[in-house]
């Protein structure tokens, strides 16, 4: 391919295109990687990145399972697996271990001394407890990182008193769902009430951040050769997610209140109903505005002393009556039809009127059909030798040089014993049943 005739798309898809992928090196494959997370999809969503960027990650489960595994939609579960668990035990080797056993503590210890990274989600002071926290393990191995993860952090009043930690208590102690739902007021009143948002948002946070700690963890071990530990509260990742609240509440003395599609920063940025949907539409200046109001066909609108100036347009009585009159264009046309009028219209325009920003709100069978993704390997057909064939949400980073890739989707609980006993510790055939028959492994 000719790289200075070829379009800037068709160089990028050549470059990092997820299929491609197994043609390039990998940027962690010289790590070890022991994932002891418990009934927690945090530590399995930051182990999970490590391995799509090459580490070897060795998924450690009691002898009988992690909970988290049977974590799903009605109980429903694929070959006696949770299908959130098929997605984050990906390319992860599974083997059993019970580390509240003597011997399993001797043999964890083992492990570490292999081992580059440690991640766990106990209560804090478990594992320290049991003689195997960081404050033993990085004597053995001084080069170790070990990311604790759990939601009030490893020190401070909450972590002492031994609160148990949730997904969803992440987002409740953030912030997050006080700001997150429907407004309170009389028409609404049924409605009124903080919401959760609906995905695990607290725990993938989660384990993106400590991912991000462990990988500059790793960038100064290579300068100093010393490990660290990098301690990852799940509330405090939200609380990166949450804007300007804070700041409001300590500089200005404010509180963001549930307001649903409303925003008291900027409007209109909010969803409005079309006939077969809903559609997002944002105009984030005094001119954007002006061509919004030329597409719905109401440009007196702009002298509209409720809509005039950006200010004034950002108050709650004013973004009420401006949602209403969206709706009441937007509900002649299919969603479609307005991502499509919005189009037409910016790009006769130049600067800051162009500013009109338009997308459709869709459902994950919409989603899942976007050829857009499937392009891009965000989705990924695998065929696994235990769980059939499965589609998969694949890596999110597309990278010319080391790209990361999903190599297969998960194993029974487990299904690794023998091979990384065998091959890191040495462990026979009949050392392993002794092991089983007690209930070690």
């Amino acid at each position: 391919m000719n790289e200075t005739t070829t379009t800037w798309f068709d160089w990028a898809k050549a470059h990092s295109d997820p299929c491609q992928a197994a043609q390039h090196p990998e940027a962690l494959d010289n790590l070890l990687v022991l994932d002891l997370s418990y009934m927690s999809f945090g530590g399995l969503v930051a182990s999970s990145i490590l391995a799509e960027l090459g580490a070897r990650v060795l998924r450690i489960e009691p002898p009988e399972g992690d909970p988290a595994r049977h974590f799903s939609p009605f109980g429903l579960t694929h070959q006696d697996t949770g299908l959130a668990y098929l997605v984050e035990g990906r390319n992860k080797h599974h083997i059993t271990l019970d580390l509240e056993e003597e011997e399993g503590r001797d043999i964890f210890t083992k492990l570490v001394a292999h081992a580059d990274i440690v991640i766990e989600t106990f209560e804090p002071g478990f594992l320290d407890a049991l003689g195997i926290g960081y404050r033993h393990l990085r004597d053995l191995q001084p080069r170790l990182i070990y990311a604790a993860l759990h939601t009030y952090g490893q020190f401070g009043p909450k972590a002492r008193q031994g609160r148990q930690a949730s997904e969803i208590a992440n987002q409740a102690y953030s912030g997050l769902i006080h700001i997150n739902g429907e407004p309170e007021d009389a028409q609404r009143s049924a409605h009124a009430v903080p919401t959760k948002v609906g995905s695990w948002y607290g725990w993938y946070a989660e384990g993106l951040f400590a991912a991000y700690g462990i990988l500059a963890a790793l960038l100064y071990r290579e300068r100093s050769g010393k490990g660290q530990m990098v301690d990852v509260s799940g509330a405090e990742c939200i609380m990166k997610f949450i804007d300007y609240n804070m700041g409001w509440y300590h500089m200005g003395g404010g509180v963001k209140e549930r307001l649903g599609n409303y925003d008291p920063s900027v409007f209109p940025y909010t969803f409005i109903q079309c006939k077969d949907g809903y559609t997002f539409l944002a105009a984030y200046n005094d001119e954007a505005f002006a061509t919004l109001m030329e597409i719905i066909g109401r440009p007196e609108l702009t002298q509209d002393p409720r809509f005039s100036t950006f200010m004034q347009r950002t108050s709650y009585e004013s973004e009420e009556a401006l949602q209403q009159i969206l709706e009441e264009w937007s509900l002649q046309y299919t969603v479609d039809e307005v991502i499509h009028m919005v189009a037409e219209a910016t790009a006769k325009k130049e600067g800051r009127a162009a500013a009109v920003v338009t997308g459709k709100v869709c459902r994950p069978s919409q989603t899942f059909a976007e050829q857009n993704w499937w392009d891009r390997g965000v989705f990924q057909k695998i065929h696994d030798p235990v769980y059939g064939d499965l589609a998969l949400q694949g890596p999110v980073w597309k990278m010319t040089g080391t790209p990361p890739r999903l190599k297969w989707a998960c194993r029974p609980v487990g299904a690794d014993n023998e091979a990384v006993y065998g091959r890191l510790l040495g462990l026979g055939h009949s050392q392993l049943e002794r092991l089983r028959a007690s209930g070690v492994i």
